[in-house]
């Protein structure tokens, strides 16, 4: 019996497909998770020694559905603590660390 190579194609399509609506739901999902625990921590309790524009570019990243490429360098004490915080939190929700905003430039 010959199997004809287009039913191959289509099966083997039908799959690709399912995997990367999951992925896309999974960052929806993330995303809101995310969300949801920021907004807990702001509150139950307001970051204290945060710079505003770290304040500001956490909240774009939030209100912007959470895009990868976004890096949000934590300068002083405040930030540290805060970006400490939410991986943790995002962790706690099976979000791998790699998914939070933060990181600074490699220094020479």
């Amino acid at each position: 019996m010959r199997t004809d190579p287009r039913l191959l194609v289509l099966v083997l399509s039908c799959g690709l497909g399912a995997s990367s609506v999951a992925a896309d739901s999974w960052s929806v999902r993330k995303c809101a998770l995310y969300r949801d625990a920021w907004q807990q921590v702001l509150d139950t309790q307001p970051p204290e020694g945060t710079s505003d524009g770290f304040m500001a570019r956490h909240q774009d990243f939030v209100d912007n559905g959470c895009p990868a490429a976004t890096r949000i360098c934590a300068r002083t004490d405040g930030d540290v603590t805060l970006a400490n915080l939410m991986t943790i939190l995002s962790m706690n929700e099976g979000m791998a660390s790699t998914f939070v905003p933060f990181g600074c430039p490699d220094r020479d």
